[in-house]
């Protein structure tokens, strides 16, 4: 998909169905990064809770126009795409409201491709050279239309004992969605996140990732960080909150990485 400025416009969904694994604070400082180095960056919120909207200092009142209205046709995405206090990233903010979106496109035969239709939509107007779409935690449709509209996954992992379970799953829907609703998808890559080097856990947890996935698996590491925890309650990115902080520079590191992905997959 080709953007405004005449650029590859990338969408990349962050998911994973579990809950707590550093999916929201990926996607809001993951786009900090890129935007940092020059790129445009959109984050499109797909979770009702709007964690990514309030953790880049949105708040309820400014959310006139969210992510529901634009898969819900009411909306377009230029109507409801919102500058942030970050040079060159923009989200489009999540509602409560997107709770209803499974219920009323129940039956409807497009339902799994109206976000990939929305993107399409815009492609050629929009500048944007990534757009991160910030799933729910679960597998649900909103999960789905994400998945299908996207070029690739990245999928945060925490470090911790069941690392690997529901991991599965979501490969299995990946694959699922891959064979039947978008046979580009890939998986871009596996993200480790809240890496606690005190512990053995999280080295045995890394090895036993690395193992099973290989060179799926980011070299970049993100901490638990407290810098980081802290951010969203001042509506920042850790970035702009703490710079120098462990976590500000993981996700520089992140943001490096992924480009160079990027250019990795554009010449195979």
């Amino acid at each position: 998909m080709i953007g405004a400025a005449g650029k590859p416009m990338r969408v990349l969904a962050l998911a994973n169905q579990k809950g707590g694994v550093g999916k929201t604070t990926t996607a809001i400082n993951l786009g900090t990064a890129l935007a940092a180095v020059g790129e445009r960056v959109l984050i499109l919120d797909l979770d009702p809770q709007g964690n990514a909207s309030t953790g880049l200092g949105i708040d309820e009142r400014s959310r006139r126009v969210s992510t529901y209205d634009v898969l819900s046709g009411k909306a377009t995405l230029a109507e409801a795409k919102i500058a942030t206090n970050v040079p060159r990233l923009s989200i489009v903010p999540a509602t409560i409201d997107l709770i209803a979106f499974e219920r009323e496109s129940t039956g409807a035969g497009s339902r799994h491709y109206r976000l990939r239709d929305v993107l399409a939509a815009v492609a050629g107007t929009d500048d944007s050279t990534y757009v991160l779409i910030d799933c729910p935690p679960s597998l649900n449709l909103l999960t789905v239309n994400a998945l299908v509209a996207a070029d690739a996954v990245l999928v945060p992992l925490q470090c911790e004992f069941f690392a690997l379970e529901g991991l599965a799953q979501l490969m299995r829907t990946i694959e699922e969605i891959r064979s039947k609703l978008n046979p580009k998808l890939t998986i871009h890559g596996v993200v480790l996140t809240m890496y606690d080097q005190r512990t053995a856990l999280s080295d045995q947890v890394v090895d036993d990732v690395r193992r099973v996935l290989g060179d799926k698996v980011y070299a970049t590491i993100i901490p638990r960080n407290v810098r980081v925890a802290e951010s969203p309650s001042a509506g920042k990115p850790v970035l702009l909150y703490d710079y120098r902080c462990s976590g500000s520079q993981a996700y520089i590191q992140l943001a490096s990485e992924v480009i160079e992905r990027e250019r990795r997959m554009r010449v195979a």
